[in-house]
């Protein structure tokens, strides 16, 4: 419910506030006053795109700004949630659009995009005019319309839950259709790079020690000599440094008994002694271990050839990395080889999950077609109540493939004149009767579900006398359940608001402005007799006003 509008510097309005009442509130004016100006500024907080010729003064910003009571609309909670907005039972919409153009909006003093602004605005004002209405003429509106009336949300609640999961379902199998010809299209050359890493014996290599190897058999006769000459030097010598320091070692021993300094060093020299045994004793094992082998050269040099082409294939630097590149070529292998299995199985979930959306939307469509001979009765008559006394209104029911809202089309088809035959609501040009048969609609609705703020631009179009007062009350039934807002210029209408505002101009300043005022009393009946009378109404219509207000 709207608690209160604040609109500054937009187009005619410097500044203009509203506390509309939580039933029936009616705005009337001279034409011109400006009262469908306050229809724009309330589009804007809707997520309307913005202009900056509506600014009044061009060097100061536009503020609009209204406050929502929403504690019962709980669907809100919920979205508020998912865009981490504060949920607050008063919650504060405001737009600001700056002199350069850029408009902010803002949903309890955080900033939003427009789309969540939108999102928001829906669940909030409901606003119908002759040129901006809602899309009546949409599957999908007349499909929720039936819902409404037949009650049958929890079946299409269990309906769509279902055919989500089939979508899914199929989605997932087109994927794995389309990845299945991919794959058979790689399978082979898939197998041939997997025959390939598989024949090189990967896991039995190691690069870093295959190159060492090839290294030494490469310089086997160089490293043999070598080592030759150090077993010469070490101990196969009549000078060779073991030799020698065994002499040290034993003069030191002698020399022991006269300091321990003597002693330690002997010591450290006895464990060169055998750390130089022992090195010996390794040399010995290497060069007897070296064998000049050109068969194992040509050997050594052929596998690291392998893995040297293999990792300037596959572009790696490793054995580690071609591995991991044949652990994927496995699965991959392994799974064009079965993913035929795979798409059977798939296969048969997306039939059960059909025979399932099928199911749940016959429940749906017994519901709904068990209550379109009764809606389409009620429609026929309201639109004879408000004066189509030649309506003809008929809803069709087709079959259709499943979609989102079920397996059901629903058209209504409408025709306001006798003898012409009726035709969808999307082809039936707008005018008074158009909006008489969106207020009929509207009327519906209202009794069968929570609707939000709603306001209607001047609905009364085309309409005066007995049909006046008949819709002016039909709406005043309406506003029992749900705030109305109606822009009108009809007396019948403005006695049965809850709240009167009048709308007019002040032309005292420099430029004219538009202002807004709520009616009381005298002042409520002396404006409806204008309506009724003119200018300067009589007794008459004063007691005209008197009695449509029932004062």
């Amino acid at each position: 419910m709207l608690k209160s509008l604040s609109i500054k510097n937009y187009a005619l309005i410097q500044q203009l506030e509203i506390q509309p009442a939580a039933q029936l509130n009616i705005i009337t004016g001279e034409t011109g006053a400006g009262k469908s100006i306050m229809l724009g500024a309330v589009g804007l907080l809707l997520g309307n795109r913005v202009d900056t010729k509506t600014l009044l003064d061009k060097q100061q910003k536009c503020i609009i700004e209204a406050t929502f009571d929403i504690s019962t609309y709980h669907k809100l909670e919920s979205l508020f949630q998912n865009e981490a907005l504060d949920y607050d039972h008063e919650t504060i919409i405001r737009r600001e659009i700056i002199p350069s153009g850029k408009s902010r909006a803002f949903v309890n003093d955080t900033p939003v995009r427009l789309d969540i602004l939108k999102d928001i605005g829906v669940h909030l004002m409901d606003v119908h005019s002759q040129n901006d209405s809602l899309d009546l003429g949409s599957t999908k509106f007349q499909l929720e319309l039936t819902d409404l009336y037949s009650q049958s949300q929890s079946e299409l609640m269990s309906y769509q839950s279902a055919y989500l999961l089939y979508k899914q379902k199929q989605s997932e199998l087109e994927k794995l259709q389309d990845t299945a010809i991919k794959i058979k299209e790689e399978l082979d050359y898939n197998s041939f790079l997997l025959k390939e890493l598989d024949q090189a014996g990967l896991d039995l290599l190691d690069q870093k020690q295959l190159e060492e190897d090839l290294k030494i058999q490469s310089n086997s006769e160089e490293i043999k000599l070598k080592l030759n000459e150090l077993l010469q030097q070490l101990s196969d010598s009549e000078n060779d440094i073991l030799t020698n320091i065994n002499k040290a070692v034993s003069n030191l021993t002698k020399l022991a008994s006269f300091s321990e300094l003597y002693s330690k060093i002997a010591d450290r020299l006895e464990s060169c002694q055998i750390e130089l045994k022992d090195i010996t004793n390794e040399i010995h094992v290497l060069e007897s271990a070296i064998e000049h082998d050109p068969g194992k050269i040509e050997e050594l040099k052929i596998a690291l050839n392998e893995v040297y082409r293999l990792q300037q294939k596959h572009r790696v630097d490793s054995i580690d990395e071609l591995i991991g590149i044949q652990q994927d070529l496995i699965k991959k292998v392994d799974q064009a080889q079965n993913i035929d299995n795979s798409i059977v199985d798939l296969e048969g979930e997306v039939r059960n999950n059909f025979k399932i959306v099928m199911d749940q939307g016959l429940k749906l469509r017994k519901k709904r077609l068990l209550h379109l001979e009764s809606l389409q009765s009620q429609l026929r008559s309201l639109l004879i109540n408000v004066g189509i006394n030649d309506a003809t209104a008929l809803i069709q029911h087709n079959e259709v493939n499943p979609n989102g809202m079920g397996i059901d089309n629903i058209e209504i088809l409408f025709s306001a004149n006798k003898g012409v035959p009726p035709k969808p609501i999307k082809e039936v040009a707008s005018g008074g009767e158009f909006s008489r048969l969106m207020f009929c609609i509207k009327y519906i609705l209202a009794d069968k579900t929570q609707l939000p703020t709603i306001i209607f631009d001047e609905i009364d179009t085309g309409i005066s006398g007995e049909i006046a007062l008949k819709m002016a009350k039909m709406m005043k039934q309406m506003a029992e359940s749900h705030q109305v807002i109606a822009i009108s210029h009809l007396p019948q209408f403005a006695a049965q608001g809850d709240a009167h505002y009048y709308v007019y101009k002040d032309v005292g300043a420099q430029r004219s402005i538009s202002k807004i005022k709520r009616l009381e009393g005298s002042d409520r009946i002396t404006e409806i007799a204008k309506m009724i009378g003119g200018e300067t109404p009589s007794d008459a219509a004063l007691e005209n006003a008197r009695e449509l207000m029932n004062i």
